[in-house]
């Protein structure tokens, strides 16, 4: 089976008929840095529709749905016809939280988009699909080149990788760290992860890391328990709103492009 992907103006032909590809998208009320940020309004429509919609419009997925523990949430995302589901409030993590979805709706890939990445484009979808028809991989996510401001911002995770891809850490530090001043090329990382449902399966049997405890990012759990992440790399950036700065800033973004 071939699929038409149209993606920054190219017409592309993907196979990719061995995958049935589920997008879920984790969206939780509560909220430390930016509360409610999920029924924050941008131009009429709350946070959590803007990044429904941006991830369909990607024609390479099945399904995309909204996973919450929220009845405002539910009940404001069904007013602009999104597919949303109540999830537990027990959850520790998004990742969690697609993994009970992926307990009733069957597929080989779950992508997993956080509910504060308003930013995410199809090329996006395309570059993580793309990444996932390697087998080998049982996690995969993306990077980009970090903006300089990005470098030294806490809330701009940053990933490194070895030279086949895998990740080897993810920090809000900068890293790596430039001692001698040679200059290294510094990836940010972008919100938004494939994993196949057998790893879904352990990360929930895992407890929380004392690195994802510490740095507060729930990937490191697979790391730490030695299961690979494979990154491949974007040229374009998206932006997470974790702060009212980051709010502000996509709310103009978003004015620019209607």
């Amino acid at each position: 089976m071939l699929a038409v992907s149209v993606v920054e103006g190219r017409l592309l032909w993907l196979n990719y008929a061995f995958m049935k590809i589920v997008a879920v998208i984790p969206a939780r009320l509560a909220s430390m840095r930016l509360p409610r940020k999920m029924l924050r309004e941008i131009h009429g429509k709350p946070l959590a529709v803007w990044v429904y919609q941006a991830v369909r419009s990607s024609s390479l997925l099945d399904d995309v749905i909204i996973a919450t523990d929220s009845s405002e949430i539910l009940e404001a995302c069904h007013k602009h016809s999104c597919n949303v589901r109540m999830t537990s409030d027990k959850h520790r993590s998004g990742t969690e939280r697609v993994h009970e979805v992926s307990q009733s709706v069957p597929a080989d890939v779950y992508v997993n988009v956080q509910g504060d990445e308003p930013m995410i484009r199809a090329s996006h979808i395309e570059a993580l699909v793309e990444l996932m028809k390697n087998t080998e991989a049982p996690v995969g996510t993306l990077k980009t080149p970090a903006a300089p401001d990005d470098i030294g911002n806490a809330n701009a995770v940053k990933v490194v990788t070895d030279l086949s891809g895998r990740a080897l850490y993810f920090s809000r530090s900068t890293v790596p760290y430039d001692r001698d001043g040679s200059h290294p090329r510094y990836f940010k990382h972008l919100g938004i992860y494939a994993y196949r449902k057998p790893w879904l399966e352990r990360f929930v049997t895992l407890p929380e890391s004392s690195l994802e405890r510490a740095e507060r990012l729930e990937q490191l759990r697979f790391l730490e328990n030695g299961i690979p992440i494979y990154v491949a790399e974007t040229a374009y950036d998206s932006i997470g709103v974790d702060t009212e700065e980051d709010f502000q800033r996509v709310m103009k973004l978003l004015a620019n492009n209607q």
